[in-house]
Parts: structure tokens; C-alpha cells; sequence
């Protein structure tokens, strides 16, 4: 059998598991939603200048949250539920099978790609809804559809490299969040930043690739220039996290 052949195996597999967890498909979900709503209730009046054009704090906020589900989905639940899978010893196990590596990770990495752009569909609708916040269309469609591919690749592949640092299941939640939440309030996906923001925050954040990611999407989402170096920075990143995991990824129990 083909490793393309096994690989969609293994994503039905792995899409009729995160179903047979309504809780855990609910919240990942919903979780974007809710902040959507808590920031924009919060903050949501008024307008922001972004890239030297004006659009509503709703609109920016149902950009940056598009962003935040897509780096839940492929770099959050995915490392996490790679760290409890390992230490329950599933990973050892589907290691001793017949199925090639790339087809588990390749298959891993579609399943939250899917997940994202159903997170993304999910989010624009009740955006527009909700808010009246504009749609991607035309041209931003099709680069909004790139840096989403590209983003959800790297923080998938990411997420398999930060499992190495991780001793247990119980510290997963804990380590994955710290990796990720603070550059995420550095690039302006909760508060946006202005040009009051210190140069040390513009600076952290320009070298890691969440505000890259959020900057091609808030682009080309409300049709501002769109910067292909945010694509080339995600994919570089992505890169980088596929050598790390290739030679960190442990299929075996921390001890």
C-alpha cells in the first residue's frame, strides 16, 4: 500500500477520534469564538489604523482571532495531545506498526489543516454576522488561503518539535502555553499595538513567526499590502521546526 494511500487512512482515523471527543472538538471551536466576542465587547468601538487604513476594532479583532484558532488548532491541541499519546505509550505502539512515520505526521498535519479552515470558516461567518466584518475575496482570497496553508504547516510541525521539551502530560498544557501565549500578546493578537508600543516588543516579535502569521492574515483579510516576507519568515520557521523534530520527535515514554 502506498504511503499516500495510508496516509488518508490514517487521517480518518485520526478526524474520527477528535470527533469521538465532542468536549474536546466543542472547545476548540468555541474557544476562538468567546475571545472574539470578550475582546470586541471590551475593546470593540471605534476604529484602528492598520498599514495606513482605517477599519473597526471588530474587524481587526475577527482578523488576529482567525489567526489565534489556527495556531490553537495546529500548534496547541496537536502538541499536547502528541505529549498524552506518548506517555500513555500510544506513540511506542502505532512506532512498532507498519505505518511509515510520514504517513502519521502527514496525516496529522492535514487533519489540522482541515480543522483550521473550518476554525477560519466558523469564525469569518460570525464575524460578518455578528459584526459586519468584511470577507476575504478576489485576489486576498487567494493569498489569505497561502499564509493560511503555509502558517498551519509550521505551527503543525512546530508543535511536533516542542513535544522534546516537554518531561510529562502534565506539564503539556503548561510548557505549550508559555511557548506561544507571550509572543502572541507581542504581536498584537489580544491588544493591538500602536506606535506607542516599546521597540523591544516590535523587535521579539518580528523574529518569531506568530506575528508574522498574524500580519499575513490581518492583510490579507482587510485587503492591506499584502508583505510576502511574512510568508517567507512562517515557512523558514516551519523549516526549522521540521529538523528539530526530525531529530528530537521521541516515540517512546519520558521515564
Amino acid at each position: 500500500m502506498s504511503a499516500a494511500t495510508l496516509t488518508v487512512r490514517q487521517l480518518r482515523f485520526v478526524n474520527t477520534a477528535f470527533w469521538r471527543n465532542p468536549a474536546s472538538a466543542f472547545f476548540t471551536f468555541v474557544f476562538p469564538l468567546m475571545f472574539l466576542v470578550i475582546f470586541t465587547a471590551l475593546l470593540g468601538d471605534g476604529d484602528i489604523q492598520v498599514g495606513g487604513r482605517t477599519i473597526t476594532l471588530a474587524t481587526y479583532y475577527v482578523a488576529v482571532m482567525t489567526a489565534f484558532a489556527v495556531m490553537t488548532a495546529c500548534y496547541n491541541n496537536l502538541a499536547t495531545a502528541l505529549t498524552f499519546q506518548r506517555d500513555a505509550g500510544i506513540l511506542k505502539r502505532i512506532n512498532g506498526t507498519p505505518l511509515p512515520a510520514v504517513a502519521f505526521f502527514g496525516a496529522r498535519v492535514l487533519h489540522a489543516l482541515l480543522m483550521s479552515v473550518l476554525l477560519v470558516v466558523i469564525t469569518a461567518t460570525f464575524g460578518r454576522l455578528m459584526y459586519d466584518a468584511q470577507i476575504p475575496t478576489g485576489a486576498t482570497l487567494g493569498r489569505f488561503l497561502v499564509m493560511l496553508a503555509v502558517g498551519a504547516a509550521t505551527f503543525c510541525v512546530l508543535g511536533f518539535a516542542v513535544t522534546a521539551i516537554i518531561p510529562n502530560a502534565d506539564a503539556a498544557p503548561a510548557i505549550v502555553n508559555a511557548t506561544i501565549l507571550p509572543l502572541q500578546f507581542l504581536s498584537g493578537i489580544f491588544i493591538p499595538m500602536g506606535d506607542n508600543t516599546p521597540d523591544w516588543v516590535t523587535v521579539t516579535a518580528n523574529v518569531f513567526p506568530v506575528k508574522h502569521f498574524a500580519d499575513g492574515i490581518q492583510a490579507a483579510y482587510v485587503g492591506l499590502p499584502f508583505n510576502w516576507n511574512d510568508v517567507l519568515v512562517v515557512g523558514a520557521w516551519g523549516i526549522g521546526g521540521l529538523l528539530l523534530a526530525m531529530r528530537f520527535f521521541s516515540w517512546q515514554p519520558r521515564t
